[in-house]
């Protein structure tokens, strides 16, 4: 025993054998001399995995926050459905539902889109006949009516009766007052004259919008309402009229259409939109213009 002690301690002081924690047998256990050929590599230990989320800890598993966090991520998110950025809107109409006596009427409503646009495809190429020039007009914004004949006996516009027809298409805001595109007077007298002569009520004609894309600050387009009978029927009869460079728009709920030309080589347009009255131009951030009547715009882009 006390040889085998002096050969251990000699291989120990050598660097041949090294020490371990004591044994059964009281003596340290002799591990395996790697005097011969090249010393093992010790195995690298695998990378911890990146914690996920931001509350997670260093090298640690994520929290449940972070779970949570990481279960939604890359999914759509959803929109709420009435808003603004959604733009749909909730449109009901009564139904008839069973046959007969047990036919009862119910609300069916559906989601749809606020504003819904669209080419006007083909378009009627014969020539329209010249409108009898008579036009009627009331603005309850301005509480204000006209009525003129807008030729003269040669054909050609007269200019006083354009003037008060602008006057009465002004800006109700800042009320500036600017040349319109007589063309929509023309289009404005056909419409009278299919409708048997009502009067027609002025909504909206130039706008002194900061935006210059809108129709209406270029004087180019027009909002109107036949008194006495259905928007649908104004509207189809206003596309009707279209030989091609126009836009024309439906407004079920506010109650009236608009009619427009617009830049030379732009197509026809048409669109059906849903929203409420008094939800159209903003609302604040509008220029006050010193009124009197300005130049035609020469650019009828909107």
């Amino acid at each position: 025993m006390n040889l085998r002690r002096v050969l251990i301690v000699a291989a120990i002081a050598a660097g041949l054998v090294s020490s371990a924690p004591v044994g059964s047998g009281g003596f340290g256990e002799v591990a395996s001399a790697q005097a011969k050929g090249t010393p093992k590599k010790a195995a690298p230990k695998r990378a911890a995995k990146p914690a996920k989320g931001k509350n997670a800890k260093k090298g640690g598993k994520p929290t449940k926050t972070a779970k949570k966090a990481s279960s939604w991520r890359g999914s759509p998110q959803r929109s709420v459905v009435g808003n603004h950025n959604s733009a749909k809107i909730k449109v009901c109409k009564q139904v008839v539902v069973g046959k007969g006596k047990k036919a009862k009427k119910r609300k069916k409503c559906s989601m749809v889109k606020e504003f819904q646009g669209h080419g006007a495809g083909k378009l009627e190429s014969y020539e329209l006949t010249k409108p009898s020039g008579d036009i009627w007009l009331r603005s309850d914004n301005l509480q204000e009516e006209v009525r003129v004949q807008l030729y003269k006996p040669d054909g050609s516009y007269d200019e006083a009766a354009l003037a008060a027809l602008d006057n009465i298409f002004r800006c109700k805001r800042s009320k500036e007052v600017r040349a319109m595109d007589p063309r929509l007077y023309d289009q404005l007298s056909r419409i009278q004259d299919h409708f048997g002569g009502k009067q027609i009520t002025v909504v909206s004609g130039f706008r002194f919008v900061d935006r210059d894309s809108s129709r209406h600050f270029h004087a180019s387009a027009i909002d109107i309402v036949v008194k006495g009978e259905s928007v649908r029927a104004q509207y189809d009869y206003a596309q009707s009229l279209d030989r091609g460079g126009m836009g024309i728009g439906i407004y079920p709920h506010s109650g009236f259409i608009h009619v427009d030309f617009r830049a030379p080589g732009e197509n026809s347009y048409r669109w059906t939109d849903l929203s409420g009255p008094g939800s159209s131009w903003a609302k604040k951030g509008k220029k006050k213009g010193n009124g009197g009547r300005t130049a035609r715009a020469k650019r009828p882009t909107s």
